[in-house]
């Protein structure tokens, strides 16, 4: 099976998806991720683009993940760029992996490159339904602690996760080496991006789901074969 992630920075992949990528590997599963702003060039601390991208890969190789694929779509700025080429260029990625099933931002998320990735993505998930693509099984949303969680009342559902993955302390401790590979990106407790936070979420997964240490999705699209 080929697994796509498309997430807007760098660490968004892993914060969401970075231990089920890990199990997936280790069962001999494909992962790639698509980061739509790999240049992160708003972010504050940010390392020069060069080691910024060792550390992408670096983190990939963590986890098990294939050479990242990196857009140049400019950070914190999604909702300035038109709705179209972001869809498009999603669409282009999932023709060159073709993906059994595709992970994505929540669309109620705080961050607002989230949101503006979440909707391309949903758009771009139905190309198989415009053209002559390999079909999609399934589209999922992820949650990103430090946004995700940090969402505000909308007129949106907040994220309801439907679907979990059980990813053992095995896989966790890959995903929190992947995230500590990216400089900066980590904070002490109490702030989600910390060790406690993530293994916190990680066993309150596993406890909704009866499993030990999950990564929790809430289901978009998915399509049932018997």
């Amino acid at each position: 099976m080929i697994f796509l992630t498309v997430t807007a920075h760098p660490d968004d992949e892993v914060l969401g998806f970075g231990a089920t990528a890990a199990k997936l590997n280790s069962e001999g599963h494909t992962v790639v991720n698509c980061i739509l702003s790999g240049n992160v060039d708003a972010r504050q601390h940010r390392p020069e683009l060069e080691e910024l991208y060792n550390d992408t890969c670096k983190a990939q190789e963590i986890i098990g993940a294939q050479k990242p694929i990196l857009g140049t779509f400019p950070n914190i700025k999604f909702n300035t760029v038109p709705h179209l080429d972001m869809v498009q260029f999603i669409e282009r990625v999932i023709e060159d992996v073709e993906p059994d099933y595709i992970f994505t931002h929540h669309p109620s998320d705080m961050n607002d490159d989230h949101v503006c990735t979440s909707r391309a993505c949903q758009a771009a998930a139905r190309l198989f339904q415009r053209k002559d693509v390999k079909p999609i099984k399934g589209l999922y949303y992820m949650e990103i602690l430090s946004s995700t969680d940090w969402a505000m009342p909308n007129n949106l559902l907040p994220f309801q996760p439907d679907s979990f993955i059980e990813v053992g302390e095995e896989n966790f401790n890959k995903k929190i080496a992947a995230l500590e590979a990216y400089k900066g990106v980590m904070r002490p407790f109490p702030h989600p991006r910390s060790i406690e936070a993530l293994k916190g979420i990680a066993a309150y997964r596993g406890g909704q789901s009866g499993k030990y240490y999950a990564e929790a999705f809430q289901t978009a699209f998915q399509s049932l074969e018997f």
